[in-house]
């Protein structure tokens, strides 16, 4: 078997309608699918899929997720653009929910929390040929605003530049 990319991801939260708004606000997603009350399918601009994301209502008193056990620690979702990731950035502070930000010299990245407490990435992978030799294996704090100076808010790269692995 030969694994070529995740297709989507499933979470398991406490209400629809208010996930379903922070996704689709924070990473412009937009419903393909939804069961009232219960769940809805999200679909990433320009997807081919099905759906990208689904939601699974547990209801409100469903615990939060436990940070340290063992299970996914996050999922990691790819902007085409530094415009892009900028925009997802103001958006995640507006909402109080950016926990983390880091350069890991292949990508930018933030992290946060959807309204559950389940966190996950947004990144911009940096262009192939810029990456550092060693790989990126140190993490370093991310400087926004040197990597909009170095490539522009408009530069695709990842699978908005139609290299998608």
């Amino acid at each position: 078997m030969a694994v070529r990319r995740l297709n989507h991801a499933v979470l398991y939260i406490r209400d629809v309608r208010r996930s379903v708004e922070f996704y689709s606000a924070v990473l412009g997603f937009g419903v393909a699918a939804e069961i009232p009350g219960r769940a809805a399918f999200l679909r990433a601009p320009d997807s081919l899929n099905d759906h990208d994301l689904g939601l699974f209502a547990l209801g409100g008193g469903a615990p939060a997720p436990s940070r340290g056990s063992v299970g996914l620690y996050h999922l990691a979702w790819e902007v085409g653009t530094l415009g892009e990731l900028t925009a997802a950035r103001e958006e995640l502070v507006r909402r109080d929910a950016l926990v983390g930000q880091s350069d890991h010299g292949v990508s930018k990245s933030l992290y946060a929390q959807d309204p559950d407490g389940i966190e996950f990435e947004v990144m911009w992978r940096v262009p192939r040929e810029d990456w550092p030799a060693d790989g990126g294996a140190g993490v370093l704090p991310l400087d926004l605003q040197d990597a909009l100076r170095r490539w522009g808010s408009g530069l695709a790269t990842g699978a908005a530049a139609g290299s998608a692995t």
